[in-house]
């Protein structure tokens, strides 16, 4: 297996354009990860907001983010370049953020944040597009461990950015955070403004060429981000909540970077062999160990120590079942990755809302998450039970 990585990195480091798609990412990563763990506290602690006040906004946020997102998704195939539309998005929230950084009350913070988060959903979903179109015509055979290393190299510039949020918020507060993640989208107009798109062409048949369409199995993938979703929003106000300072949110998310890169091949490989599914109900299985440790209010060491479980995890949903769904719609890769950001973007929205049945920011509203992962497996599991009674081929990819 070692000797098929290593061929496959050469491979893809090989292909022309490779490295500028994989360092385009991975500044749009450190971009967004330097705000991510200060936004909610931002709102609550710089602005005022109640919590109410903070729901609200990432919920009205995020509906306008769904909409445009899948709107796009639906319209972007039809489209002769992806990348002057990328481009423009990222334009749009560079304006967001400067009324954002601004903002001295709700409407000027919600309009902010709506303008600036709006677009972010559509430049997620064309960048894996153009990507997926880049490899599948330069090279198809490593197309999905392509997208799997691209989502790594996003992942890992995230980490890095929260890294670098903490001490920018150390050095400047949460202005200085504000202005890196403007420099973020800002580095990321500049750097494909330089990338030379490639259009869709001929999709190549193999193994794992697509997936079939299962309604079950994107309500579970639903689920899984949902979980995720909650852990995103209220971790870093739980951890402020328990032990004091917002920065170690930052710590805690980067201690898992190390291991991102290193999980999602591993994890890739592995989905390659045994199938998607069998990988992302592993991955379940890890979440639903963190999220109890969090529920059991553990010292803050124990939180360092999950994180490379959680990471497992995480390196699934956003590798391994990203893939899965793009691969349902092998003839519209526009679609297809929107969809999957649109799928990310519903989650995050059920999960801005269901832990406002707990009062204050407990670690009890983990159980929440725990009760999403119980679902999920069990809808994954049925699947996988029906699929083996039914006795159908297996294919590699699936």
């Amino acid at each position: 297996m070692q000797m098929r990585i290593a061929a496959d990195m050469k491979r893809f480091l090989q292909v022309d354009g490779a490295g500028q798609m994989l360092f385009t990412l991975f500044c749009y990563g450190i971009g967004m990860g330097i705000l991510a763990p200060m936004n909610a506290i931002y709102l609550s602690e710089s602005i005022g907001l109640s919590k109410g006040e903070v729901v609200s906004v990432f919920v009205v946020s995020l509906l306008l983010n769904m909409s445009t997102t899948i709107t796009v998704g639906l319209l972007s195939d039809k489209l002769r370049s992806r990348k002057k539309l990328a481009i423009a998005a990222a334009s749009l929230c560079l304006v967001g953020l400067l009324i954002y950084m601004r903002a001295e009350g709700y409407i000027q913070a919600l309009i902010g944040m709506c303008v600036a988060s709006a677009p972010s959903g559509l430049i997620m979903g064309q960048l894996f597009a153009m990507s997926r179109n880049h490899f599948a015509r330069l090279a198809g055979d490593i197309v999905e461990m392509a997208q799997i290393w691209l989502r790594a190299g996003y992942s890992v510039g995230f980490f890095c950015g929260l890294l670098a949020g903490a001490n920018l918020y150390l050095i400047a507060t949460f202005q200085g955070v504000l202005w890196g993640n403007f420099a973020g989208y800002a580095m990321l107009v500049i750097l494909l403004s330089f990338y030379r798109e490639h259009a869709e062409g001929k999709q190549q048949s193999g193994p794992g060429a697509g997936e079939p369409i299962s309604v079950i199995m994107l309500v579970a993938l639903l689920l899984l981000a949902c979980a995720d979703a909650i852990r995103g929003l209220y971790l870093p106000l739980v951890v402020k909540s328990l032990f004091g300072k917002p920065e170690y949110m930052s710590y805690i998310w980067s201690a898992q970077a190390v291991f991102e890169l290193l999980f999602m091949t591993i994890a890739g490989y592995w989905a390659a062999k045994y199938g998607s599914k069998k990988i992302i109900l592993l991955g379940g299985f890890g979440a639903f160990i963190a999220y109890s440790i969090y529920a059991l209010r553990a010292p803050l060491i124990v939180f360092f120590l999950i994180q490379p479980v959680y990471s497992f995890f995480v390196s699934i949903l956003y590798g391994v079942a990203m893939g899965y769904v793009q691969r349902m719609f092998t003839g519209r890769t526009g679609f297809g990755a929107s969809l999957y950001v649109f799928i990310s973007l519903t989650a995050s929205l059920i999960g801005y809302l269901l832990p406002l049945l707990v009062e204050g920011y407990d670690p009890s509203i983990f159980i929440i998450p725990m009760a999403l992962i119980v679902v999920s497996l069990t809808m994954i599991s049925a699947v996988l039970i029906r699929e083996r009674r039914s006795s159908k081929p297996v294919q590699t990819f699936r």
